[in-house]
């Protein structure tokens, strides 16, 4: 009667529009009576005995509705167990809708049940009609609920209220609009991959721009290039006399991002040393500062990014694959620019005339052999060699007219010129941007290969405007 196994009990179902439902309770007859009442019907039943494997199934896959026991321990008829359920999944899901049952009903239950938010209240034993009327109206009220939020997303991704720059008419970059407006919305944490420079970073502020945080500040830290002696520190805080320079207290990432977001840039070059400590905080929301033993409890939504394969990055034994179980609730992979060629034209306009009013420069045009050039260019660097291209021609053009010659272009061949024709400076570059293709932009390896600090390529990689988002 209180076993904690899930019983799966999912029935095809012909139609794309069948509600998905969640049924718990700890006797395995009212499942079974359930699902010969619901299947009929045309409900996709999934049914559990526990609290735990309710919280379990939420976790790994959406639903409609969920139908919960409020009694799970023999010879309990309180209700104490269903109704802190009930506040655990209106605390991860305020829109779906839970209905409660019990043997035991009064109204005291039922009340309480209603103020933590179930929509319904169901006594055993239930009439047929009664149960399949409140399942359906729940069902059809949440359905246009999330409808509603979807639209409004769209709406403001179209409109572009608060977001940052969003250019992707391309069909390679449908599926990423697609996933953004699906997921921004919610509160899940958000993996975004894809090649350094294709544009991870503006997916971040979007997603955060589309969220309910989005009043709220979206923190954005770059994980790998933070030394490992400051790490803790710079994520965490610390109170005064932690350590040598602590001369004060100071507040960490987490707890500046409190309420907001919190952008975790380059994070598979977070030194595996301290992963263990970031998934703490993620997996219970709690923290201390450096140096301080009282426990902050800190809710930000996570978003993450990187150019490195995690999944071989596990494999090698320099991540930690629940650390990946937790950052990745949903990954969204940004294609490179190669691919999404159609933008570039769009992007290019957008960035000629972004720099000519900042550099106060005459209202610039492209020369279309420049526009060819650009269309046929491979872009190893992605939007940002873009904008770095656009942006260095706007301030070598004379006149109104960009020429091809403006752009600095330079087939691959060409980059083999030789190093005696090249400044220490470009040299230097030349190099570094070699050893990142190299690796795939994986930053720790191109700085082994380099012979560099972690720390010392990322200096570098600001100082010669070599971005990694």
């Amino acid at each position: 009667m209180t076993t904690t196994a899930l019983s799966s009990m999912t029935m095809p179902i012909s139609s794309t529009s069948a509600a998905r439902l969640l049924i718990a309770d700890d006797q395995r007859d009212v499942l079974e009576a359930l699902r010969l009442l619901l299947k009929p019907e045309g409900f996709v039943i999934e049914a559990v005995t526990s609290p735990s494997g309710v919280l379990d199934a939420l976790q790994s896959r959406e639903f409609d509705a969920v139908l919960i026991d409020l009694n799970y321990t023999r010879d309990t008829t309180s209700g104490q167990e269903g109704l802190d359920l009930l506040s655990r999944i209106q605390a991860n899901d305020s829109t779906l809708p839970v209905i409660v049952m019990t043997a035991w009903g009064s109204v005291d239950v039922a009340v309480e049940a209603m103020r933590r938010g179930a929509r319904d209240f169901i006594q055993k034993p239930w009439e047929n009609a009664r149960l399949l009327s409140v399942l359906r109206t729940q069902v059809e009220l949440s359905g246009a609920l999330r409808r509603g939020q979807r639209l409004e997303a769209e709406n403001r991704l179209l409109r572009a209220e608060g977001l940052p720059k969003f250019i992707a008419n391309s069909e390679a970059m449908q599926p990423v609009l697609r996933l953004i407006t699906s997921v921004g919305p919610s509160d899940a944490n958000v993996l975004i991959t894809g090649e350094h420079g294709s544009g991870k970073e503006v997916v971040a502020r979007t997603l955060h721009a589309l969220s309910s945080r989005a009043s709220r500040p979206l923190v954005a830290v770059n994980t790998g290039g933070l030394p490992e002696g400051i790490f803790e520190s710079e994520l965490f805080g610390h109170v005064k006399g932690a350590f040598t320079d602590a001369r004060t207290d100071r507040i960490g990432r987490f707890e500046l991002a409190h309420g907001g977001t919190l952008f975790l840039d380059e994070i598979a070059n977070v030194p595996l040393s301290q992963q263990a400590k970031l998934l703490r905080v993620l997996e219970s929301g709690e923290m201390e500062r450096v140096g301080s033993s009282q426990t902050r409890r800190v809710d930000a939504r996570i978003i993450s990014a990187t150019n490195a394969d995690l999944n071989q990055e596990v494999s090698a034994g320099r991540f930690r694959q629940d650390l990946l179980f937790r950052l990745n609730t949903v990954e969204v992979h940004v294609p490179p620019l190669r691919e999404r060629r159609q933008d570039v034209s769009q992007l290019a306009m957008y960035f000629l005339s972004r720099y000519a009013e900042r550099y106060r420069k005459p209202a610039k045009t492209l020369d279309p052999s420049a526009m060819q050039a650009m269309l046929e260019y491979s872009w190893p660097g992605n939007v940002r060699e873009l904008d770095h291209a656009v942006e260095r021609a706007v301030l070598l053009s004379s006149g109104d007219l960009v020429r091809v010659s403006d752009l600095s272009l330079r087939a691959p061949r060409e980059n083999t010129q030789r190093m005696e024709d090249l400044s220490l400076e470009e040299v230097e570059s030349l190099l570094i941007r070699k050893a990142i293709d190299r690796y795939g932009g994986n930053i720790s390896q191109a700085a082994d290969a380099l012979g560099l600090s972690r720390s010392a390529l990322y200096r570098r990689l600001q100082k010669y405007g070599i971005g990694s988002s």
